[in-house]
């Protein structure tokens, strides 16, 4: 069987979404936005010279870490990075542009410790990190953590460790603390298992310590309360006491009444509005008991309290379409996660389509519709509305300067709805029309993982686009760190399961040849070596 091909219309697509693709490229340059002097860094030279500048120049440093596609990425670039109280607030940063589809870029993300697009870190001009910051929270938010930075606060590590040590710190180092990007620390302050337990411990000991910063101690404990929710486990109260952080416990009393305290304040609900759009539905799970009659109660109070985000207009879209999203989360919260067709009230689901058609119309701007279209998409596929969110993506194709991130998406509700066809040629065209080597290697590696796991008879198709892959990473310098490490990964976890019975043994031979091959030029002393000899052994 030779390569399937993916027809003339396919071929005619991908010529004009390239075409699309290569005039958004060539007019905004490849950086963040034009109101700033964005310095672009590949290569750890790069990053060399600019601590060089901010040490000559006693200036600290915006490291951002993002990509061309990342839905959140073009939020920033939309909302914080293009506005003028920005430029203003960072004129005496300097700031430094990582695109981790840039040649290289892979291994600055090995030597920050940084994964998830986007991170953003600012660290003093020798080069400790001072925080990193959210990149979902509202920009006044960002912009005070900033004027804390630039008035010559101390390291994030520092703070956490007097924190902890019951040492005195200011209302604004509890707030550097708070708004800390807990989600991309990757590790650096604290494992994630024990995330929720340490958010908890700081709660208390700032109520101790500051008890009129009610707003600070909040967010810490909704950011508790979300991350065990999530999984993680929290003890609530442990911490400050000294007891040892446990499994997952649901929240007292006292914890209940400060929360339904909250989410009956809409000014309060608007300051902690990222925790909430993001975590909602985590959250209601420690807060209510095994009683339906609580547990509906709970669910209505988040809901209510979303309702309110999703109306604000002085809110951006991108926010008010996650508020709507956590909502049918609520209303999914007793269905299986992969249930297609959940049961969502008749009104959410009217609510829905209104909104959907509403922020396509209303969102123009280039990088605004990546966040906000992508999000519409996973929103009415959620709500059991898969036709419809296709629908939307394929509108969108044209007009999207990413077109393989919309069509990931299409990928994904053909196969929901058992077309395995269709869902193979999308992920096919979402490979071929990537830019960028680590997302081609990511793109790529969610080709091969549909391919096996739909189609393993095709074992010359599966075959071929391994080896193509594994040829690009041969040319990239960085293909064995980080992302790149991942998705490498991920497709010889693939071929092993594909090769389960011994039946495809010759094929993931030749394949492992070509692997070893690279690993053999790596030189000695690269830890990449090490990783690709690895990832050719378990394949």
């Amino acid at each position: 069987m030779t390569l399937v091909s993916v027809g003339r219309e396919w071929a005619v697509l991908a010529s004009l979404l390239f075409a699309s693709f290569t005039a958004w490229a060539q007019a905004v340059g490849g950086l963040p936005s034009n109101n700033v002097p964005w310095v672009a860094a590949a290569v750890d030279a790069d990053i060399d010279r600019a601590f060089a500048q901010a040490r000559t120049e006693q200036r600290p440093l915006l490291l951002y870490w993002g990509a061309t596609w990342c839905p959140p990425c073009n939020q920033l670039k939309a909302t914080l990075f293009s506005q003028q109280e920005f430029a203003l607030l960072t004129r005496s940063m300097l700031l430094v542009h990582v695109d981790g589809d840039r040649p290289g870029a892979q291994k600055l993300g090995a030597r920050f410790q940084v994964r998830g697009y986007p991170t953003m870190i600012v660290l003093n001009p020798q080069g400790q990190e001072l925080t990193r910051l959210p990149g979902e929270v509202e920009p006044e938010q960002v912009y005070g953590l900033l004027q804390t930075a630039l008035a010559g606060g101390r390291p994030i590590q520092r703070l956490l460790t007097d924190a902890r040590a019951g040492k005195a710190l200011t209302r604004n180092e509890w707030r550097t603390i708070a708004f800390y990007s807990w989600e991309t620390d990757e590790g650096r302050l604290v494992a994630a298992a024990e995330r929720a337990a340490l958010l908890a411990e700081l709660a208390d000991r700032l109520q101790v310590a500051l008890p009129l910063e009610v707003e600070t101690v909040n967010r810490f404990w909704l950011k508790a309360l979300a991350t065990a929710g999530d999984g993680a486990g929290l003890a609530v109260g442990a911490a400050a006491t000294g007891q040892a952080a446990g499994g997952l416990r649901r929240a007292d009393e006292s914890m209940r009444s400060r929360v339904q305290r909250l989410l009956g304040d809409p000014q309060q609900v608007r300051a902690q509005m990222d925790v909430l759009t993001g975590g909602a539905s985590a959250i209601v799970k420690m807060l209510a008991t095994d009683d339906p009659v609580d547990r509906q109660q709970w669910v209505l109070r988040m809901d209510q309290a979303l309702a309110g985000l999703q109306r604000d207009t002085s809110l951006s879209r991108a926010d008010r379409v996650s508020a709507l999203v956590e909502r049918v989360g609520l209303a999914r919260l007793d269905q299986p996660k992969d249930t297609i067709r959940p049961k969502i009230p008749e009104a959410l689901v009217k609510t829905v389509r209104e909104e959907a058609k509403r922020f396509d119309q209303d969102t123009t701007n280039g990088y605004e519709r990546q966040a906000v279209i992508t999000a519409l998409a996973y929103l009415t596929a959620q709500s059991g509305l898969l036709e419809e969110s296709s629908e939307l993506l394929k509108a969108n194709l044209t007009r999207s300067h990413s077109p393989y991130y919309l069509m990931s998406q299409l990928a994904s509700n053909a196969r929901k709805q058992g077309r395995s066809d269709e869902a193979l040629r999308w992920y096919q065209e979402a490979f071929e029309t990537s830019v960028g080597p680590a997302t081609r290697l990511q793109w790529g590696a969610a080709y091969v993982a549909a391919l096996i796991e739909l189609s393993p008879a095709d074992a010359e198709r599966i075959e071929a686009t391994v080896r193509r892959l594994y040829t690009e990473a041969g040319q990239d310098s960085s293909a064995f760190h980080e992302r790149s490490a991942r998705s490498l990964q991920r497709i010889s976890a693939k071929l092993k399961d594909w090769n389960r019975d011994g039946s495809r043994s010759a094929a993931v031979g030749r394949l492992r040849s070509q692997l070893d091959a690279t690993c053999r030029r790596l030189p000695t002393g690269d830890p990449q070596k090490g990783q690709c000899e690895a990832l050719a052994q378990s394949a």
